[in-house]
This record gives structure tokens, C-alpha cells and sequence, in this order.
């Protein structure tokens, strides 16, 4: 008995509506992950959102101290002066830029003014030692 040959089919003229094809296993993975996350949210939604609001203002201070800190004592070198690692301020700035959109050179707060003469010569301490901030090792070797 002679097997029966097959009839090759060209599907070239049945295109699909697109490469997804109908687009029934984009679907169903999009039913699928909905109900997944419907139900992730509802268990750890009230848990991340205390996390969030317990969080928001220990970084909140950690980078109003930063920028101060940068505008004080001159940038990146000035931290570097004071013993901070290029790493630990790297991801400060990095951090910074993430939540107040500019780097810490550019940004400024409203409301705030800093007088960095008045810093260097006030009676109180100073974030670095006054003797080896460069405006004042500049002044001193002007003269």
C-alpha cells in the first residue's frame, strides 16, 4: 500500500492580523498578571505604603544634609576634604537627582539663602575644618 502524500500548504495567504497572531497568549498572559497583581497588591499595598511613609523622611533629611553639605563646603572635593568616599557621594548624587530631579550643584530651595561668608566666620562649628576650606586657604595665600 502506498502512503498517502502530503500536500504542501503555503500560509502565506492566511496572514495573521499581526505578529502576535490574534493575539490570544498576549491576552491571557495580561488576564493572568492582572489577577496576579490584583492580588499581590492587596496583600502587600497597606505594608509598602507605611514602609514608603516611614522611609520618606529619613531620606528626605539624609539629602537636605547632603546638599547642604555640598553647598557648604564646596562640592564634590569639598566632601572629599571632609572624608567622604567618591562612592558615598556618588550615590547621594545619584539618589538626589532621582528624588529632586537636578543634581546638587543646580538645585536650590525656596525660601533658602546660604551665606557662606557668614558660615566660615561664625563663632560655631562647621561641617569641615575652617583651616583647610578652600575659600578661606584662598584668602589666606592672597595675601
Amino acid at each position: 500500500m502506498k502512503e498517502p502524500v502530503e500536500e504542501q500548504v503555503d500560509f502565506r495567504s492566511e496572514r495573521m492580523p499581526t505578529a502576535e497572531g490574534r493575539g490570544q497568549a498576549k491576552a491571557n498572559l495580561k488576564r493572568a498578571w492582572d489577577g496576579y497583581s490584583r492580588a499581590v497588591n492587596a496583600v502587600g499595598e497597606p505594608f509598602v505604603g507605611r514602609l514608603a511613609e516611614k522611609a520618606a523622611a529619613p531620606i528626605t533629611l539624609d539629602l537636605l544634609g547632603f546638599w547642604l553639605a555640598w553647598q557648604l563646603e564646596g562640592g564634590f572635593d569639598g566632601l572629599r576634604r571632609i572624608g567622604m568616599s567618591r562612592a558615598s557621594i556618588y550615590r547621594r548624587i545619584s539618589l538626589f537627582r532621582k528624588f529632586m530631579g537636578v543634581h546638587p550643584d543646580e538645585f536650590s530651595f525656596p525660601g533658602v539663602t546660604l551665606d557662606l561668608d557668614m558660615y566660615l566666620r561664625g563663632e560655631g562649628k562647621t561641617i569641615g575644618p575652617r583651616a583647610t576650606h578652600p575659600r578661606l586657604k584662598s584668602q589666606t595665600t592672597d595675601k
